[in-house]
């Protein structure tokens, strides 16, 4: 049987992209490994380097200039392996007064920092591993910008479009929510069969865990302590959990040894360089309430199929815990809604306050104007998000 051919395809950043390159003279391109980073740039390059490929890497320490040279926009990949490049390029934004000159991609924070931001030649976009409707496997049926686009009336709410938003029920059952929880958003694994796109988590776990951490500067290198906080992470997934519990959860292992809340720290903070940890915010709205608002934030893996990976998950095991399942569903709602959000500027967070009231995600754009979102599994779970939302909503306003 022929392999499936390999088509593009198209990704909420796209637009974005294309719109940046037109006014500033670069783009920055962030983003895990194998979400697709290098595809979408080189979809609107001209050109193209691979600065991890072959002899590329020495070229950049004595001739940088060298590979900068090409037809506009020119595709820096994995940039942050030299980053001299990056003050290079600038000072050929400068020179050129043109925008769409480079198109950088990195899958890491350098280890050294550029001499100089980039601000005003450089504009940074973050990637994700796919959503569901990028990945075919959601309709797209209801519009996050529509639902902002409302406006209030002496009539009440109407829409722009003079339709109200309709409710659509998800076509997703709970075997195939599960099954794309484990297979994750890499467009990697969209073209390969069953057992092998469910493989490739793990295997992305594994890089991570013995090779890409230990080439961070400063980072810990032992693989065996990050295995298990990996396992922690996976298992406090979507909560607010901090060093002190993700500690007393890893020191009953032997191999724990004399992992401390500093070299936790350490740890977690070499993930999120190399954006395998995202951290949601607290939402801090401004209330005259003195109710205390918790201000930790929760965790997330960039993807749930890496927390599934984590903890050894097969589908078949998630099924059999609704309660692990719905953390790790939080997350995959959480990746989605932040790509969603990014085109109507919009940011996300969570809420919680020491009486109790939580609500999964908000998101707020920049004009104030925010929107509450319950992630739930199954129906049964309804009506109290309901309660929850309605209690939020009239905390707002000043009714509780």
């Amino acid at each position: 049987m022929p392999e499936p051919e390999k088509k593009y395809r198209g990704r909420v950043v796209d637009k974005e992209l294309g719109e940046t390159l037109g006014t500033f003279g670069g783009v920055l391109i962030t983003g895990p490994k194998m979400c697709g980073k290098t595809w979408t740039g080189i979809k609107q390059a001209a050109s193209s380097v691979f600065i991890d490929d072959g002899e590329n890497l020495t070229k950049a320490a004595l001739t940088p200039e060298a590979l900068l040279e090409g037809p506009s926009p020119r595709l820096v990949d994995e940039w942050q392996l030299a980053p001299l490049l990056w003050d290079k390029a600038r000072r050929l934004i400068d020179k050129a007064h043109k925008p769409g000159r480079f198109i950088f991609t990195g899958s890491a924070v350098p280890a050294e920092a550029a001499a100089h931001s980039g601000t005003g030649r450089f504009v940074h976009l973050q990637m994700r591993p796919m959503t569901l409707f990028e990945s075919g496997d959601s309709s797209g049926s209801v519009s996050l910008a529509a639902l902002f686009a409302q406006k209030t009336g002496k009539k009440g709410t109407r829409w722009k479009a003079g339709k109200p938003l309709q409710p659509a029920p998800s076509t997703l059952d709970f075997k195939t929510a599960v099954h794309l929880i484990c297979r994750g958003g890499w467009p990697a694994g969209l073209w390969l069969k069953k057992n092998a796109a469910l493989a490739l988590p793990k295997g992305y776990l594994e890089m991570i865990i013995e090779t890409d951490v230990s080439r961070l500067e400063g980072a810990q290198r032992n693989p065996s302590k990050l295995r298990l906080l990996m396992k922690s992470l996976a298992r406090n997934s979507s909560t607010q959990a901090g060093a002190s519990v993700i500690l007393g959860d890893i020191q009953k292992h032997e191999e724990a040894g004399s992992l401390s809340e500093d070299s936790i720290a350490n740890y977690i903070d070499a993930l999120k360089k190399i954006f395998i940890i995202d951290e949601q915010k607290a939402w801090l709205p401004s209330l005259r309430s003195k109710t205390r608002i918790r201000t930790r934030p929760k965790r997330h893996f960039v993807d749930p199929s890496l927390a599934a990976a984590a903890l050894d998950a097969s589908p078949s095991l998630l099924m059999g815990d609704p309660k692990t399942t719905g953390f790790l569903f939080e997350s995959l709602c959480y990746r989605d809604l932040s790509v969603y959000a990014r085109p109507i500027k919009g940011e996300i967070y969570h809420y919680r306050d020491e009486k109790g009231l939580e609500v999964d995600i908000i998101i707020q754009l920049k004009n104030g104007n925010w929107a509450a979102v319950e992630v739930k599994l199954g129906s049964f779970e309804f009506d109290s998000a309901a309660e929850n939302l309605i209690k939020l909503r009239k905390k707002m306003e000043g009714q509780t």
